[in-house]
C-alpha cells in the first residue's frame, strides 16, 4: 500500500472484524489473528500476557507451538496498523516482557459509538426527551451488522460476542419503549410481539405489549396476553404476574390511561441488601452530607470511609446508603470482605460469585477464576445503575474488582484501612467521636432522664469508651438491661488495667466491653453465646443453635432474639443470623476456656450439616455405608434437608474447612462426601472440588478407612459432569489403585459406573457395558440402589446407541425397581425419559408418551430443567409420530422455555440440548407446511453448533 502517513484507524466490531483507513479497508487476514488483535483492542492499554492471550483465542486446543505463534500473529497485525518504518517501540502494538499492549491512541472503535449513543439516550430520556432517546437508539442500533465479532473463534470473542448482543437486545427494547411512551404503537407490535415469544416470562416486555395493544385499540387482545402470561407463570413457575403487570392489567380493565409519554419504562426486580440501620447517627452529619453528595455523571462514583475498628465505619455507609437507594433502581447490594478475620477472609471471587447471584438468582456454577469472573460481573452490571457497599475491607486489591461497570453507579468502601491503591472520588478518615456527641449518643440510648441524673458519670463512660460507637452502644445496652444500676456503678466497673484501650493492640479494649456484656447475661444466654464461637459458618440459623445446645428450636429462637436484643448477634434477615467478626472472635475465646463444651457444640453442627447432606442426596441411605447414621429429626424429607442446605448458600464448602482445621478429619471427609452430589446437582463444580480437596488433604487423619477412595470417587463423579474426562480418569484410577490394596465393593462399584459413564461420553459403548456390568454385580451384591440404577441407565443407553434395542429396554426396566426404591423424583424421571427413546425408535409412541408424561411430572418436582426439557422434546416427537404435528410444536416450545432457566456455564450439553429440541421443532414445522418457521429453527441449529464448535 505504499507509505503511510499518521492515521486514524477505525476497528468495528459489531459485525464482522473489519479495519478501515478512512474509506479503505485493510486486510487483517484469519480469523485468529482477528482474534488477537480484538483481545487487545478490548483491553486497551492494559498488558495482556501470552499465556492470557492464549487462552482468550485458542482456549482449551492451544497452538502447538504455543506463544511462538504469537510474534507471528503480531507482526502481521502491526503491518496494517502502524506508519512503515516506525519500529516496534512506535507501534500500536506494543511488545513488553511478558505480553503485549495496546495503545488505543489512533485507533477508533464503533463500540465507543454504541456506548455514546446509548448514554445519549439514556440523557434524553431523563431529561423527558423519548422521541430523542428513540433516535439514539436506533443510531446505536445501525451500528451492528449481523452478528458482533461474526466468526471470530476463541472464548473471550465468544463471551464478549454475548455481552454485544445482550446490549442489543437491550438497546431495542429501549427503543421500543420510546416508541410506545410517544405513542407510536402500530410501529412497534409485529417486534414485542417476537420479542415476547423469545422471552415468555418477561413481565416489563409483556406490560409493553399490552400498552402498545390497548393504544391501538385492542383492549381484549391487551387483556389475552395477560392472562396468557398469568396462566404460564401459574403452571409452569407456580408464581403470579408481579405488582407493575398487574397495574397495567388494572387500568386497561377499567379502561383507564396506561404509562402517558414520557412516564419511565416499567420497572425491573430489584435487590435491596442494605442491613437495618443500628439507631441514631450522631457526630456524623458532615460525613454522611459528603457521602450522600451529588455524584460524576456518566462513571461510577467511588468513595471511601476508613478508620479504627469501632469507629461507626459500617453505620455511617449503611446510613449514607439508605438515604441514596431510592436513586439506584436497579439494586442495593452489601458485601462484607471480614478482613479481619483471618480464617474467614472474603476473596474477591467469592465475593463476585455471590454478588451475580444476587443480581440473578442462580444457582448454578460460576467461573472460579478471577479474570473471567471479573469479565461476567461487568458484562452484567454495564446496564445496571447499582449501589453497593463494601464493609470491611482489606486492601484495593479486594475492592477493585468488585467495582461495577455501569455508568451511574455508586460504591461506598469501608475499611480500617486508607485504601490509597483504589482510585477513589472522594476519601473520609472516620475519628472517634468527640466529647460531646460521645455523650449524647450514651444519652440516646439509655434516656435523656436517667443521663441528666448522672451527668459526671455519662462523661466520664463516654471518656473511658473512647469515643468509639461501637463500645458506647455495648456500654449503653448494659445499662438499658439493668435498670437497677447507676451510671457510675458501670464506670466503676470498666476501670483498672481492663477498660477500653486502644483498638490498635489486639483489639483489647472492645473485647473488654464484650467481656463485661457477656457476664451480666443469664446463664442460658451465656452458654448459647460461648458455643456460637465454634458455628462453622458465619450466617447461622436457629436450627444450628438446637444442634449445639441439644436444645428444642422454639427455646433456641427466644436466646437468639434475646441476644440480639443485647447487639451481640445480628439479624440480617428474617430467620438467620450471624456474629459481627470482633463478636464471633471473643466468642472463640470464651468457648476455647469450656473446651469439653465447645468440642461437643462443634461435633454437633458438624452431624447436622452431614444429617442434611446426606438425606438431600439422591444416592440414598445406602449411598453412605459408613459414618453416623442420620437420625429420625430434625429433616423428615429430603425436600426439607435440601431447602435447609439452600438456605445456607455459599459457607457450606467452609464447614469441610471448618472441620479439618478443627482436627476432625472423619468429619470433614463425610461432609465432603456428603456435599457432593448436592453441588454437582446444582452445577456448583469448584465448591465441590473445594471441598474434596480439602477433605483429602486431611484423610490421613480420618478412621474411616473408605473415606479415601470415596473422596477420590467423588472428585472423579464431579469431573465427569464437567466432561473433564482426563481429570476424572485420573481421580478413578486412583480410586481403583487404592482398593487394589484394601477392598471396598461399594466403592468398587461406584468407580466402574463412573468409567462407564465417561466411555459412553466417548462414545466407546463396549467398554461401557463391560464397566457398568461389573460395577452392577458389585452394587447388587452390597444394595446399593443408586449405583445399580445408574449403571443399568449408563448400560441401557449403550445398547440403545448400538441400535440393540430390546436389550437397552430390558436394562431400564431392571433399573426402574432400583430408582423406585430410592424414591428420588430424578432418578426415576431419568429411568422413564431414557426408557422412552427405546420406544420412540421401535415406534411403540404410546409407550413412549405415557412414560415421557410421567417423567415430565416427577422431574418438575425438583426443578430438574435439563431433564425436563429433554423429556418434553421427546414427547413432542411422539406426538407428531402419532399424527398430531401441532401438539408436538407446542411441547418442543414448552421445552425451550426450561432450557432458557439453564445457562451455558453450568451445563455442557447447553448447546447440545437447544440443537436437538429446535432440530425437532423444525421437522414438527414441515409436518404442518410452515417452512419458514422450519427453515429459522434449522439455521439457529446451525448458529448454535458453529458457536459451540468455536467455543471448543
Amino acid at each position: 500500500m505504499g507509505e503511510r502517513p499518521s492515521r486514524r484507524l477505525r476497528l468495528t466490531l459489531l459485525g464482522p472484524v473489519r479495519l478501515w483507513h478512512e474509506d479503505t479497508r485493510l486486510s487483517l487476514g484469519p480469523v485468529r489473528r482477528q482474534a488477537v488483535l480484538v483481545a487487545l483492542a478490548l483491553r486497551p492499554g492494559v498488558l495482556v500476557g501470552h499465556q492470557r492471550l492464549l487462552d482468550a483465542v485458542w482456549g482449551d486446543d492451544p497452538p502447538r507451538t504455543g506463544r511462538s505463534v504469537l510474534p507471528s500473529y503480531v507482526y502481521a497485525l502491526r503491518r496494517e496498523l502502524d506508519v512503515p518504518g516506525g519500529g516496534p517501540e512506535k507501534s500500536l502494538i506494543r511488545g513488553e516482557p511478558g505480553g503485549y499492549r495496546l495503545v488505543s491512541d489512533g485507533l477508533e472503535l464503533d463500540l465507543t459509538d454504541l456506548a455514546a449513543h446509548t448514554e445519549a439516550a439514556r440523557r434524553a430520556r431523563a431529561a423527558g426527551d423519548p422521541a430523542g432517546a428513540a433516535d439514539r437508539l436506533a443510531d446505536a442500533l445501525a451500528l451492528f451488522d449481523g452478528e458482533p465479532l461474526a466468526g471470530l473463534p476463541g472464548p473471550f470473542a465468544g463471551q464478549e460476542r454475548e455481552r454485544l448482543l445482550n446490549r442489543r437486545r437491550e438497546a431495542h427494547v429501549q427503543r421500543l419503549e420510546c416508541l410506545v411512551d410517544l405513542g407510536r404503537y402500530g410501529e412497534v407490535l409485529d417486534d414485542l410481539t417476537e420479542l415476547c415469544a423469545s422471552g415468555p416470562y418477561d413481565e416489563p416486555l409483556a406490560a409493553l405489549r399490552m400498552r402498545a395493544l390497548y393504544g391501538s385499540g385492542r383492549r381484549g387482545e391487551a387483556l389475552t396476553v395477560f392472562a396468557e402470561l398469568s396462566r404460564l407463570l401459574r403452571t409452569e413457575l407456580g408464581a403470579s404476574p408481579g405488582d407493575a403487570l398487574g397495574r397495567v392489567h388494572a387500568a386497561i380493565l377499567r379502561g383507564e390511561p396506561v404509562a402517558p409519554p414520557g412516564s419511565p419504562a416499567p420497572a425491573r426486580r430489584t435487590v435491596n441488601e442494605l442491613p437495618g440501620d443500628a439507631g441514631r447517627l450522631i457526630g456524623r452529619e458532615g460525613e454522611l452530607a459528603r457521602l450522600t453528595g451529588a455524584a460524576r455523571p456518566g462513571a461510577v462514583t467511588v468513595r471511601t470511609v476508613d478508620g479504627p475498628a469501632g469507629v461507626g465505619k459500617s453505620a455511617l455507609v449503611v446510613r449514607a446508603a439508605r438515604e441514596l437507594s431510592g436513586a439506584y433502581p436497579d439494586g442495593c447490594l452489601f458485601v462484607d470482605l471480614r478482613a479481619h478475620s483471618a480464617q474467614r477472609r472474603q476473596t474477591p471471587v467469592r465475593t463476585l460469585q455471590r454478588l451475580l447471584r444476587s443480581l440473578s438468582a442462580e444457582t448454578g456454577e460460576l467461573p472460579g477464576d478471577l479474570d473471567d469472573l471479573v469479565s461476567v460481573w461487568r458484562t452484567a452490571t454495564s446496564g445496571l445503575r447499582l449501589l453497593l457497599v463494601v464493609d470491611d475491607a482489606l486492601d484495593a486489591d479486594q475492592v477493585r474488582p468488585l467495582l461495577p461497570a455501569g455508568a451511574g453507579s455508586r460504591v461506598l468502601v469501608a475499611g480500617r484501612r486508607r485504601l490509597a491503591g483504589l482510585d477513589a472520588d472522594l476519601r473520609i478518615t472516620l475519628e472517634p467521636l468527640k466529647a460531646d456527641d460521645s455523650v449524647s449518643l450514651l444519652a440516646d440510648i439509655i434516656g435523656a432522664g436517667r443521663s441528666d441524673r448522672e451527668p459526671d458519670a455519662v462523661r466520664r463512660l463516654a471518656l473511658l469508651c473512647d469515643g468509639l460507637p461501637l463500645a458506647l452502644r455495648l456500654a449503653g445496652s448494659r445499662l438499658q438491661n439493668r435498670a437497677t444500676w447507676t451510671v457510675a456503678h458501670l464506670v466503676g466497673r470498666m476501670g483498672g488495667e481492663d477498660r477500653l484501650g486502644e483498638l490498635n493492640a489486639g483489639d483489647r479494649s472492645v473485647e473488654a466491653a464484650f467481656q463485661m456484656s457477656y457476664e451480666h447475661l443469664p446463664p442460658a444466654q451465656r452458654r448459647a453465646f460461648r458455643v456460637l464461637g465454634v458455628a462453622p459458618t458465619v450466617e447461622f440459623d436457629a436450627l444450628t443453635l438446637a444442634a449445639m445446645l441439644g436444645l428444642p428450636g422454639t427455646e433456641t429462637e427466644v436466646l437468639l432474639e434475646e441476644l440480639v436484643d443485647t447487639s451481640l448477634v445480628q439479624q440480617p434477615r428474617p430467620g438467620r443470623y450471624r456474629l459481627h467478626d470482633l463478636v464471633r472472635a471473643h466468642a472463640r475465646r470464651l468457648a476455647r476456656a469450656v473446651p469439653g463444651e465447645a468440642a461437643g457444640a462443634r461435633e454437633a453442627a458438624f452431624r447436622l450439616h452431614l444429617d442434611a447432606a446426606r438425606t438431600a442426596s439422591d444416592w440414598g441411605s445406602r449411598g453412605f455405608p459408613t459414618g453416623p447414621r442420620p437420625p429420625a429429626g430434625p429433616f423428615a424429607t429430603w425436600q426439607e434437608a435440601q431447602a435447609w442446605l439452600d438456605a445456607a448458600g455459599g459457607e457450606l464448602a467452609d464447614v469441610v474447612g471448618h472441620a479439618a482445621s478443627a482436627g476432625d478429619a472423619d468429619h470433614a471427609c463425610w461432609l465432603a462426601e456428603a456435599l457432593t452430589d448436592y453441588f454437582v446437582r446444582q452445577g456448583r463444580y469448584h465448591e465441590a472440588e473445594t471441598a474434596l480437596e480439602t477433605a483429602l488433604a486431611h484423610v490421613g487423619g480420618a478412621s474411616d478407612p473408605r473415606m479415601p477412595p470415596a473422596l477420590w470417587n467423588c472428585l472423579g463423579y464431579t469431573a465427569i459432569h464437567q466432561r473433564r474426562y482426563a481429570r476424572a480418569r485420573t481421580c478413578l484410577d486412583r480410586t481403583l489403585g487404592l482398593l487394589a490394596d484394601r477392598p471396598d465393593a461399594h466403592e468398587e462399584s461406584r468407580a466402574l459406573t463412573a468409567l462407564g459413564a465417561m466411555d459412553l461420553s466417548l462414545g466407546d459403548a463396549g467398554s461401557a457395558i463391560r464397566h457398568t456390568g461389573e460395577g452392577l454385580a458389585l452394587a447388587r451384591s452390597t444394595g446399593g440402589d443408586w449405583v445399580a440404577a445408574t449403571a443399568l441407565i449408563i448400560r441401557g443407553l449403550s445398547y440403545y446407541f448400538d441400535r440393540q434395542n430390546e436389550r437397552a429396554l430390558a436394562c431400564f426396566a431392571d433399573a426402574l425397581p432400583h430408582a423406585e426404591a430410592l424414591g428420588r423424583p430424578r432418578m426415576l424421571g431419568r429411568v422413564l425419559s431414557c426408557a422412552a427413546d427405546a420406544h420412540l425408535r421401535l415406534g411403540r409412541f404410546e409407550q413412549a408418551k405415557h412414560h415421557l408424561r410421567a417423567a415430565v411430572v416427577l422431574v418438575e418436582q425438583v426443578g430438574d430443567f435439563f431433564l425436563c426439557a429433554r423429556s418434553l422434546t421427546r414427547l413432542g416427537t411422539a406426538e407428531q409420530a402419532g399424527g398430531d404435528p401441532e401438539a408436538a410444536i407446542v411441547l418442543h416450545h414448552q421445552a425451550l422455555r426450561q432450557h432458557h432457566f439453564l445457562s451455558r456455564l453450568t451445563e455442557p450439553s447447553y448447546d447440545w440440548l437447544e440443537m436437538d429440541i429446535r432440530a425437532r421443532l423444525g421437522h414438527a414445522y414441515l409436518a404442518t407446511g410452515r417452512r419458514r418457521q422450519a427453515a429459522r429453527e434449522f439455521q439457529t441449529v446451525q448458529d448454535v453448533h458453529a458457536r459451540s464448535k468455536a467455543d471448543r
